[in-house]
Order: structure tokens, then sequence, then C-alpha cells
């Protein structure tokens, strides 16, 4: 494959993908839509390097899903994400995560592996065997993240927030 059809393969995934790259990693963020972006050209920067093993790849969805969470994991354990936060916010952040909507929150309040399941499991209608492979994580692991993050964000939002499609039973 020569550099210009490499290119232009990258340019036309880029433009049909990135949307939907986008609307993942908004919701693998809780609504950071920074961060989100961050992640996105993270990933888009790792893909274009690789490019010849995701033409490759079985399941070029879920290739593409695995680096978005993997970069979503590897920008928590960034050390400067660990240090404190300052006591006051300034308005226009606090503006921005109210505009959010409270399922957003309930969701910043899960560890980033229980989002990805959830985005993966209720978003990507995948199933239990298809994210943890996606993931990187066994069946049992997958369903007992799904469980607890589900009770989570009915604790969070109330039981009657939560659509009964949502609360199915794992496949």
């Amino acid at each position: 494959m020569t550099t210009t059809t490499r290119d232009e393969q990258f340019r036309a995934f880029v433009t049909d993908g990135r949307p939907q790259l986008l609307r993942t990693a908004t919701l693998l963020t809780a609504g950071d839509r920074h961060l989100a972006e961050d992640l996105v050209q993270t990933v888009l920067t790792k893909l274009y390097v690789a490019w010849p093993a995701y033409q490759r790849a079985g399941n070029r969805e879920g290739y593409v899903r695995r680096m978005l969470a993997n970069a979503l994991v590897d920008e928590h354990r960034r050390p400067w994400r660990r240090e404190l936060r300052v006591a006051e916010v300034p308005e226009a952040a606090t503006a921005e995560r109210t505009e959010a909507g409270p399922v957003l929150g309930a969701l910043r309040g899960l560890p980033p592996g229980m989002r990805a399941v959830l985005v993966f499991r209720f978003l990507h209608d995948l199933t239990v065997a298809d994210t943890a492979a996606a993931l990187g994580l066994s069946e049992g692991t997958v369903k007992s993240q799904t469980s607890k993050a589900l009770d989570h964000l009915r604790r969070a939002l109330g039981p009657a927030t939560l659509s009964p499609a949502t609360t199915r039973s794992p496949r």
C-alpha cells in the first residue's frame, strides 16, 4: 500500500468515524468534552501509526474501541491526575458540569473501567462476550462490573430514571 493510499484511507476513516469516537469518548469520560477530545486525538494518532494492524484486524470497530478504553486508563494513570484539586472551582466549569445532566454526573462517580463496560454494553449494544473481548476482561468481570455500575446508577438517579431496557439481564 502506498503512503498516498494509506493517507486517503485514514482520512476517510477520520471523516466518517470521528463523530462516533467522540460520542463514545464523551460517555467514557462522563461528559468531560475536553478530555474526550484529547482521547480521540490520542487514539487517532496511535491509529495512524498502527494503520496496517488496523487493516488486518478482524473486528475493526472493536480494535478502535479497545484503543479508546486503553487511552482512558492511561490518562488516569498520569501523575498530574493525582494532584489535589482547588477548593473553589471557576464558575464556567461549574456551569458546564451542571448542563451535563444527572446521568453524566452519576457516570462521573464510577471508575473508568466500569464506565467503559456500561458504554460498550449499552451504547454500542455489545454482548457480554464482545465487551469482555473488547476490554480484555473475563465475562464474569463484565457481568459483575455491569451489575455494580447499574446499582450505583440506581442509587444516584433513583430506580425510575433507568429504563427497563437498560436493566435487562446480561446476554
